[in-house]
């Protein structure tokens, strides 16, 4: 989706969007929102984040809920990936497909108990995914709660400590892809230990009229640490080193999570979902593309788009691609043929009619080193209960309709299973600027995730 043409004064705003303006930002259409795209200059955001820690207005992403006693089987029949494997405060990345197996969103989905569910979707994809989680959504009751509620996501090395100074929660307590309630700066929070730019971070959900007040908190606190906001392009750079998919580039509704290779999120021997007949068809016979990575062997820039040749002839296409802040050379992501996507295959990428040397490589292109994991026990009592209370039956009654996704009580636990794309520990998320940016990288995205 694209709509670059529509004019300033019919574009969203986020609640922060004062904000943006106060600090200089450069402000681009993205997926019918007026958004922030760099503030100092893409490079330096994308360093800032690498190596201390940075600040996100991602509220034009969406919040779908579902609610009641069939809630649990609309989510499994929606989805991909198996819901059984969540308890109370667990996240997991999983994918909407179509009955042919297109991709009609990668998601992440919150279980906040039996009888309550939500899914964080792409910015560009929330009215068609809510329109398609009501048609399957059977008995289950489906609420919107984007509208009410804004996104901020705290990321870097130095997340942890400058989140840990305005809360009482015990975030080593939090391990990846889960979640819990709780107040930061005294505003109520869900806080959620994921994110979608390869480093350890947070997402924090509060209800919109609060957001100035939270965004103003994080980057006082955050402050002596380094913390500096950052635009959708050093978030789309970063998303990119880290491998991880954005709808519109890597996934659309013509491309299956076989061919992008997310066969990790799909259980094609488990529950009935959308779409798992024709993904069964396309394993026995083999995806005919696969999403690879290719890191350039000459100067020149890949962009979505530019055809990938093996001897000549074209056998694929970039999805994205960029000159990686981090390792100082060029990357990309590519559909080539099945029969050339190992690792160490030479193609060449057509950078505006000149080849360009290219390698097939492992992805993703930078990983972070991995924490210790944190003790899976004793979990305090101001993070949640322990999840066979959360589950009783004492807990049957879906909240009210007006009730805030921040005001949840969860219950963080457990297995460190269903974590999104590519190892690095977040879930994707985007930008639609076709502009090619000054300092070399270019925002050219449709969603987020």
């Amino acid at each position: 989706m694209s709509e670059t043409n529509a004019s300033a004064a019919a574009l969203a705003r986020t609640p922060l969007y004062e904000r943006h303006h106060a600090l200089g930002a450069r402000m681009v259409e993205f997926g019918g929102w007026e958004m922030p795209v760099s503030y100092r200059g893409i490079l330096e955001e994308h360093r800032t984040v690498r190596t201390a820690a940075g600040l996100f207005d991602v509220s034009h992403m969406g919040e779908i809920e579902l609610l009641g006693p069939h809630a649990a089987a609309a989510c499994q029949r929606l989805t991909t990936n198996d819901v059984r494997r969540l308890a109370n405060g667990h996240v997991q990345y999983t994918i909407l497909c179509r009955e042919d197996g297109g991709v009609v969103d990668d998601v992440t989905l919150y279980r906040v108990d039996d009888q309550r569910w939500f899914f964080c979707v792409n910015a560009g994809n929330v009215a068609k995914d809510l329109a398609w989680i009501r048609q399957h959504a059977g008995a289950a009751t489906v609420v919107d709660r984007s509208p009410a509620t804004a996104l901020i996501a705290l990321q870097g090395p130095a997340a942890a400590g400058i989140l840990g100074a305005l809360t009482p929660l015990v975030l080593e307590r939090i391990p990846s892809f889960r979640f819990a309630r709780g107040e930061v700066a005294g505003l109520p929070v869900l806080v959620s230990r994921t994110g979608y730019t390869g480093e350890d971070g947070f997402e924090l959900y509060v209800d919109a009229p609060r957001a100035g007040a939270l965004w103003d908190a994080l980057m006082a606190a955050g402050a002596p640490a380094g913390l500096e906001p950052i635009g959708l392009g050093a978030r789309d750079t970063l998303r990119l080193e880290a491998a991880l998919p954005l709808y519109g580039h890597e996934l659309d509704e013509q491309t299956s999570p076989l061919a992008a290779g997310l066969e990790r999120w799909v259980r094609l021997d488990g529950e009935d979902f959308i779409g798992r007949a024709a993904l069964r068809h396309e394993r026995e016979r083999g995806a005919p593309r696969h999403l690879v990575g290719l890191a350039l062997r000459a100067p020149g820039i890949a962009r979505q788009g530019h055809p990938v040749t093996f001897e000549g002839a074209s056998v694929g296409i970039v999805t994205s691609g960029t000159l990686s802040p981090t390792l100082g050379s060029p990357v990309a992501l590519a559909y080539v043929s099945a029969a050339l996507a190992a690792p160490g295959t030479k193609l060449a990428v057509d950078v505006r009619g000149r080849p360009v040397p290219a390698e097939v490589v492992a992805t993703p292109f930078y990983r972070r080193p991995r924490p210790v994991a944190a003790a899976p026990a004793e979990v305090p009592s101001e993070v949640a209960e322990p999840v066979e209370d959360a589950v009783d039956a004492s807990d049957d009654a879906a909240p009210a309709d007006g009730e805030g996704l921040y005001e949840i009580d969860t219950a963080p636990e457990a297995t460190g299973a269903d974590e999104p794309p590519a190892g690095v520990a977040d879930a994707p998320s985007p930008a639609d600027d076709d502009a090619e940016n000054a300092d070399g990288t270019q925002v050219t995205r449709e969603g987020e995730h």
